[in-house]
């Protein structure tokens, strides 16, 4: 039987929308797009123009199923994104685009789904370590902002477990990132961990170094957007800006002693998993050392620390990969309950 499915990856930044043909589990076709989220009042006008596309191309049928995946917590299937003013609701969704089945689940389960059928190319070991199968996982990544979900093993399979840990307190460890604390206090008095790690908090840490770094400043100081760590990314791999290069470094610090943190609150001896879209892109300097280090240094837990796998995800779709096996699950879940 042939079934036409919608996935989506709705963040602050982007949205990606897919919709797929499958028969008999396998997919026979497929038409993505991506948005620029802020570029749209609202997602259903976004699910409105992609619809009106594969409508005029005319190839496939209309879904059985959506699922989306957003960057926010869900609450009886309503959110409102952390980084958008967008209001998204699963049934007011259903209705208005006559979609029987929607489901809504954070941005981080998503991508925990999806976990399990990564392949290795997908994935960049920080660490090998020592897995335990059948141990708790978990999946962090920064972005627009910071997503955090477990992965517990329950009959015979991962389950994911949404979370909003990204606006947890963010705990320094040594006097530069005490003076980082104090100079982000002054301005959003509490201050959470994606304040830090997020495209948002790398230029931050930035705009901190440039006044207070023991490294010479340069002739000119640089004015940045609020959200530019591409730039700042930039500046340092490809112009050897010392303090572009300082801020990678001690983002990756901070990064890794926060992923070492999670770790150790779930005890997850089967693996971590960074995604999200800003560690791809500064792989070099999560591997030159400082994250691990920071990963491992947990005093009298330091050692049980080296047996945890870590690993960097790759693959920009994970969170669509997730959320696509989420609209299969709703569709056969719907299929097997009708009657014979």
């Amino acid at each position: 039987m042939n079934q036409t499915l919608i996935s989506g990856d709705i963040g602050g930044t982007k949205t990606l929308l897919q919709l797929a043909s499958f028969s008999h589990e396998k997919k026979s076709h497929e038409f993505t797009h991506r948005y620029n989220s802020r570029d749209y009042t609202s997602f259903n006008d976004i699910l409105n123009n992609f619809l009106s596309k594969t409508s005029a191309a005319n190839t496939i049928n209309h879904p059985v199923a959506a699922c989306f995946a957003i960057a926010g917590p869900i609450v009886a299937q309503r959110t409102k994104l952390t980084n958008l003013p967008w209001q998204v609701d699963a049934v007011d969704i259903s209705t208005t685009f006559s979609i029987p089945n929607v489901k809504l689940i954070n941005d981080f389960e998503a991508v925990a789904l999806a976990v399990e059928s990564l392949p290795p190319s997908d994935l960049v070991s920080l660490q090998a370590g020592n897995p335990q199968a059948q141990s708790m996982r978990v999946v962090l990544g920064a972005g627009t902002g910071m997503g955090v979900a477990w992965l517990t093993w329950q009959g015979n399979r991962y389950v994911p477990l949404s979370t909003e840990a990204g606006h947890m307190d963010f705990a320094p460890s040594n006097k530069l990132q005490i003076g980082l604390l104090e100079a982000l206090q002054n301005k959003f008095t509490h201050v959470s961990v994606e304040r830090v790690l997020s495209g948002s908090g790398l230029t931050r840490i930035f705009k901190y170094l440039q006044i207070n770094s023991v490294t010479p400043p340069e002739s000119t100081p640089i004015n940045l957007d609020e959200d530019s760590g591409a730039a700042i990314s930039q500046l340092a791999q490809e112009h050897d800006h010392p303090i572009a290069i300082q801020s990678l470094e001690l983002f990756a610090e901070i990064y890794g002693a926060y992923a070492g943190n999670l770790a150790l609150a779930g005890l997850c001896r089967n693996g971590v998993y960074i995604a999200g879209g800003i560690a791809p892109k500064i792989i070099d300097t999560l591997r030159s050392g400082g994250f691990m280090r920071a990963f491992s240094d947990k005093g009298r837990f330091s050692m049980l620390m080296h047996d945890i796998p870590v690993y960097v995800i790759t693959n920009p779709k994970a969170s669509l990969l997730g959320a696509e096996h989420e609209a299969q699950q709703l569709a056969q879940t719907k299929l097997r309950s009708m009657p014979e």
